[in-house]
Order: C-alpha cells, then sequence, then structure tokens
C-alpha cells in the first residue's frame, strides 16, 4: 500500500467528521440566534467563526490533494479562488474531480465569507447577509460529504494499487 495515499485517505475522512461537527454547530447556534436576543451577538459571532472554519477545514484539505496528487498549487493573488476551481477539474491521468462545479460555484461564497470574516470586525457582519450561507450549508454538505466520501475511495484505491 503506499503511504502517501493511505495517509491522504485518513485526512479526508477525517476531516469530513471535523465538518460534520462543524455544520452542526453552525446549525444549532443560527437557529438559537433567531430564538432569543439575549447574547445574539455572540451566537452570531459564533455562527461566523464556524462558517471561517468550514470554508478554511476544506481548503487545507484541497491544498494536500493539489500538492500531493496534483503535483501543482496555485499561486499568487488568487490562488484561493483558483485552487477551488483546480478541485472541481477532471485531471485525466491524476484524478476525477474532488468536488462538482456546481458546489465549487457555491463554495466560491463561502470563500467570499471567508475573507469578510477575517478583514473585518464582526460587529460589521450582517445577520441577513449571513443568512444565506447558513441557508444553503446542510445541503451543500450532504453533497460535499458525499463526493469527499467518494474521492476518499478515490484515494483508498489508488494504495492498494
Amino acid at each position: 500500500m503506499n503511504v502517501v495515499y493511505g495517509e491522504l485517505t485518513d485526512r479526508i475522512r477525517g476531516t469530513v467528521l471535523d465538518l460534520d461537527r462543524i455544520v452542526e454547530r453552525v446549525t444549532r447556534t443560527w437557529a438559537r440566534a433567531q430564538e432569543t436576543l439575549d447574547d445574539q451577538d455572540a451566537y452570531l459571532d459564533s455562527v461566523a467563526l464556524n462558517l471561517h472554519g468550514f470554508y478554511s477545514g476544506l481548503e487545507r484539505l484541497f491544498e494536500i490533494v493539489a500538492r500531493q496528487l496534483d503535483q501543482t498549487v496555485p499561486a499568487g493573488e488568487t490562488w484561493h479562488r483558483d485552487l477551488l476551481l483546480q478541485m472541481a477539474q477532471d485531471l485525466p491521468e491524476i484524478r476525477p474531480a474532488v468536488i462538482s462545479q456546481d458546489n465549487a460555484a457555491i463554495l466560491d461564497e463561502f470563500r467570499r465569507f471567508r475573507h469578510l470574516v477575517r478583514n473585518v470586525y464582526t460587529i460589521n457582519i450582517v445577520p441577513s447577509k449571513m443568512s444565506r450561507t447558513v441557508s444553503v450549508l446542510p445541503d451543500l454538505w450532504t453533497k460535499l460529504r458525499a463526493e469527499l466520501s467518494a474521492f476518499a475511495d478515490f484515494t483508498d484505491d489508488l494504495g492498494a494499487l
């Protein structure tokens, strides 16, 4: 078994479990923020931080795939967006697309939100704008989870060769 593929498979599966917890936390804290005005800011801050963590976890995984399988990681000012697009590309003789084009387009909204969280005080984040990101998360995660699990099966098969 190729150790690199085995480690990548384990990393993907571990990340999926971590992201399961983050998605659950976003859903739970968003509901709490809608139910109460007491400490609403703290709940909204938690949602923003966990949405940031959700995308960051995916991006770290995408970087590993790019480095270990693709043998190329985008650079330059637009590397975050370019990496996302790279993961939605089928690379013949190397790997299938990690995620679908449709999911990459939705994730680009998460990437931009993550940028906002990193560069703006949380007091300036508008809950109504965050609502769109939160509302698409459960369905998006269901699809991404399936895609990542299928990709983990692919890397597992490569490791068995």
